[in-house]
């Protein structure tokens, strides 16, 4: 099965990838392009979900929530932290878009007894990462540190021609207190729009080793294995990672050979 899911023609729905067509068990996503005055309904059943306003405006609304009047992003190569909502389990939410809207809908397993919230662009932590052509932006929309019952979400920002997701890491074996088991899938966006970036998924023993070349809209699925991203000379690069495990905790570890990259070696002068 192909790692990589090309979006869909249209508006609409452009994106859905679910555990059982991505073949594992825990991750959800959708993206959807509505148009002004479009509405969606979801239900989240037995999941919980993290809508996030890629760009544009929306008004957003639970079964007990009302979270009306939301947005301001109207790109995210703004580079400013989005609007987003979190639905618990057994809810029910309403999108109604404000402008042309860009929602991406992230899923995991729900449970316990969150209620809806608004996540603010005051809420989510922004860091710098990295040094020499290693350095990228970070958005963290839903971390562990935040309440959710297995949900994940963070954004990525690399400049043009720079790596990220770099050195190469993994996070699909569980060692008590040094690595956990996370699906994972990376939303590609890029600008110029008709930019495209390379991603590796492979594994130390390479029963996975697949490259490939996300354009606009592209998602990639990541089961297992490390995953380095680099961008192309003239396009930056945006995603957006959904993540989720048995254990709701980020604890990865590093490829050996590569990281060296993470010292005061590099750059090498």
């Amino acid at each position: 099965m192909s790692l990589l899911e090309k979006r869909r023609p249209g508006t609409g729905r452009i994106q859905q990838i679910t555990p059982a067509s991505a073949g594992w068990e825990f991750v959800g996503f959708e993206a959807h392009l509505l148009n002004k005055g479009d509405r969606i309904t979801l239900e989240s059943g037995d999941r919980e979900l993290c809508l996030v306003l890629v760009s544009g405006l929306a008004s957003i609304k639970t079964r007990n929530a009302d979270f009306p009047g939301l947005g301001g992003r109207m790109s995210p190569f703004e580079r400013t932290p989005p609007w987003s909502v979190y639905v618990p389990h057994h809810d029910r939410v309403e999108v109604v878009a404000d402008s042309e809207l860009e929602l991406a809908v992230c899923s995991a397993p729900g449970g316990g007894n969150l209620p809806a919230r608004l996540i603010a662009p005051s809420d989510v932590g922004v860091e710098r990462r990295g040094k020499g052509r290693n350095q990228r932006l970070v958005h963290n929309i839903l971390p562990d540190s935040e309440p959710a019952h297995s949900l994940l979400v963070v954004e990525v920002y690399t400049d043009e021609g720079a790596t990220s997701s770099w050195p190469s890491h993994k996070h699909d074996t569980a060692v008590e207190g040094q690595e956990t088991q996370l699906e994972e899938t990376y939303y590609h966006r890029f600008d110029p729009p008709q930019g495209f970036a390379l991603q590796r998924v492979y594994t130390d023993d390479r029963s996975l080793d697949a490259c490939m070349a996300p354009y606009n809209h592209d998602v990639v699925m990541v089961p297992r294995g490390y995953h380095p991203v680099a961008s192309i000379a003239g396009y930056d690069s945006y995603y957006l990672n959904v993540m989720a495990g048995p254990q709701r905790k980020w604890l990865f570890r590093w490829e050996e050979d590569h990281a060296w990259i993470n010292s005061d070696d590099y750059p090498r002068k």
